[in-house]
């Protein structure tokens, strides 16, 4: 599976808010900051409706009133002390397994069953929605799609599919790309995680609830990844844990110090048993499958079990080219797979039919499949887009420079992915000096192991085009045929147009 780089998924950014008072006393909260955004918040409510109105053609939401009321209820507490634009935040329960939540720009915020069913009080489950309020809030969606924007990097390619329509929004997102707009707008850094847990823990006071109980929140989540792995496996991988961040966390609600309580909202073990009581709730890969397949969303049925994952026909032995709008690269694809190019930009992702599912957070995520673009390196990279940028350098180097800089992208935004020892090797692609380098890891949504192969060709202004290569593990080896007569089929013009002038 790869998500969200900066294909999306991604830079740090320094944060600040106002102090509060509370109990008529000053208290010392960590500043945080939103950072910089090319869209207005109108706009992200704009991008908000659209992403949530297809994500719930997509996903089974709840629609029980008393389920939902209550959620609803804690949730606008929370809301109504969130700095930030007022933003319409809405707050819906998604009838899966998979303990998880996520968020929207503009408002929608959606928990899963299963993390409700799992807090063990009102103020975890606070915590879990402070916390998806804070990324809302601190607009770290279209901040990351911003930066990305600016940065042409190129590799918004891969996580949700999204339609930008024929709005002065929707040119940029598509500038982005349509399959990583998704990746953008719901997987963040570290950084952006450590930064909504500060808010969230600050939201939570505001509104009279325990500070500490993010960190209870935080606490249960790990107990609940070493007992049952797979029921949360998505969510580290969409929420990435910053270093000590429970300690951090800690540290926070100390310093907020005393908080005037609120009454609780009161019945979290009434609606608990009322979930308990419905039928068994279907993974988000189970619903994803079911989708595909043109099917409902699934109520009951087993839990996906490691390994299982999606299989696709066996790819055609006759080929068809495809060629960039630009003339910036030609490549070869199996005649039963598509080509799914977006609108703006530079690249393509090539795919069997069931290549991709949706993950928890009702994001496109790509199974099998193979994504060729252009990559600027060091611009919008982990130091920041307006960082000192080390630009081209000759030889050798510049390529291994850039070759590492995407591999960092995919890796910060997909942490279950590492480098496998010993991988890299020389290619050549087209006459022109070439990379590999091959990741693997246990993706968070089929729950098998995956393998990821990265190949980078040099072009003659210090960028690269890239090529991924992604496919189960267990699978990898019938695809290595398919996959190296295309990568021996790219043909690549180093004269045409693959970045747009700065600016």
């Amino acid at each position: 599976m790869i998500q969200r780089f900066r294909s999306a998924r991604i830079l740090p950014a320094v944060w600040a808010v106002a102090l509060v008072l509370l109990s008529g006393g000053a208290l010392a909260q960590t500043p945080v900051k939103a950072g910089f955004n090319v869209f207005s918040a109108n706009q992200d409510i704009e991008i908000g409706r659209q992403s949530a109105a297809q994500a719930e053609r997509q996903l089974p939401v709840l629609r029980d009133p008393s389920i939902t009321g209550y959620v609803d209820r804690i949730g606008r507490r929370l809301a109504a002390v969130a700095p930030g634009p007022k933003f319409p935040y809405t707050f819906k329960v998604i009838n899966a397994s998979d303990i998880n939540a996520f968020a929207l720009p503009g408002g929608p915020v959606y928990v899963t069953r299963g993390i409700v069913d799992a807090v063990r009080n009102e103020g975890e489950l606070a915590g879990v929605m402070g916390h998806e309020i804070s990324h809302v809030a601190l607009r770290h969606g279209t901040n990351q799609v911003s930066k990305a924007y600016l940065a042409k990097a190129g590799i918004g390619l891969l996580g949700g599919i999204l339609g930008g329509g024929g709005t002065a929004t929707g040119s940029i997102m598509q500038a982005v790309g349509g399959f990583g707009l998704n990746a953008l707008l719901l997987r963040f850094s570290r950084t952006a995680e450590s930064q909504a847990d500060i808010m969230g823990t600050q939201i939570m006071a505001r509104a009279g609830y325990d500070p500490m109980a993010m960190a209870s929140m935080l606490s249960m989540l790990r107990e609940k990844q070493g007992r049952d792995p797979g029921r949360v496996a998505q969510f580290f991988s969409d929420h990435p844990s910053p270093a000590n961040r429970e300690a951090r966390v800690r540290q926070e609600a100390q310093g907020i110090g005393a908080v005037r309580p609120s009454p609780p909202i009161g019945g979290l073990e009434s609606v608990q048993a009322q979930l308990r009581g419905m039928p068994r709730a279907g993974t988000m890969a189970q619903i994803s499958r079911t989708a595909a397949q043109g099917g409902g969303s699934p109520s009951a049925g087993p839990a996906a079990g490691a390994g299982d994952v999606v299989r696709i026909e066996r790819p055609s032995t006759r080929y068809r080219t495809f060629r960039q709008r630009n003339d910036f690269f030609q490549i070869q694809y199996p005649d039963n797979w598509r080509a799914a190019e977006p609108s703006s930009g530079y690249g393509v992702t090539l795919l069997p039919p069931g290549g991709a599912v949706r993950a928890s957070n009702g994001q496109e995520v790509l199974v099998y499949g193979v994504v060729v673009n252009h990559y600027e390196p060091f611009e919008g990279s982990i130091g920041g887009i307006f960082s000192n940028r080390r630009g081209p350098v000759s030889g050798n180097t510049s390529l291994e420079q850039a070759t590492n800089d995407l591999v960092n992208q995919i890796r910060e935004t997909n942490p279950h992915l590492s480098v496998v020892p010993n991988s890299t090797r020389r290619q050549t692609i087209d006459q022109g000096r070439a990379l590999s380098v091959v990741l693997g890891g246990r993706s968070p949504v089929t729950g098998a192991d995956e393998r990821v192969t990265v190949f980078t060709r040099d072009l003659p202004d210090g960028h690269v085009l890239y090529a991924l290569f992604v496919a189960p593990a267990q699978d990898y080896s019938a695809l290595s045929q398919t996959f190296q007569a295309m990568v021996s089929s790219l043909r690549v013009n180093d004269r045409a147009a693959h970045s747009e002038p700065a600016s």
